[in-house]
């Protein structure tokens, strides 16, 4: 699939992303188009797919500590950018994430993609934080979507100013405004 994801984007870089059809893709990759949609769906779907929407409810509540969800997505986006996993545009595999977020900005289809895949991650985190009983139902779906939608948030601040930074810079300032709010909603909880 990272293969796949790798000569889709570098197609895209190339001629754009509304001028590579699936079809081309899969001849790059000597793999069918079949294979191709079965994997990803859509051209959409080669950007916006990841590795964690695959993961199990308890395999995401490991990677995602829901005590300390801010510092989980900070430690995931550092080991992104981390020299072992590889930082944007060294050709290493830690490429790929970052590589794709100017996709989800630039392409109006991909954006519409991305936020259909955050709601199914919000509401995931929601459900895993409900059974583990730190919040009720409500309150665990809008933490939840804040979370996850003010990743998103500082990705995008990222993108618009360039990139001149690390992504984790962005995130953890971002972020930094529900620190505050996080343990307060666990605690009106219980």
């Amino acid at each position: 699939m990272r293969a796949i994801q790798e000569k889709a984007l570098d197609l895209f870089d190339e001629r754009g992303f509304a001028a590579v059809t699936i079809e081309e893709i899969a001849a790059a990759t000597d793999v069918s188009p079949s294979t191709v949609y079965r994997y990803f769906g859509t051209k959409e779907g080669l950007i916006v797919s990841d590795e964690f929407e695959a993961l199990s409810e308890e395999a995401l509540a490991d990677i995602l500590d829901l005590n300390d969800p801010l510092g989980s997505v900070s430690r995931i986006v550092a080991d992104y950018e981390s020299p072992v996993s590889g930082r944007p545009g060294d050709g290493r595999t830690g490429q790929t994430p970052w590589r794709r977020v100017r996709y989800f900005f630039q392409e109006p289809t991909v954006r519409l993609a991305v936020y259909a895949s955050l709601d199914q991650a919000s509401n995931r985190i929601a459900v895993s934080m409900v059974t583990r009983g730190h919040l009720s139902p409500t309150r665990a779906r809008v933490a939840a979507h804040a979370f996850v939608f003010g990743y998103f948030a500082a990705l995008e601040q990222w993108y618009l100013d360039g990139g001149v930074r690390p992504i984790a810079d962005y995130v953890d300032d971002g972020m930094s405004v529900l620190r505050d709010v996080w343990p307060q909603a666990a605690r009106r909880a219980d």
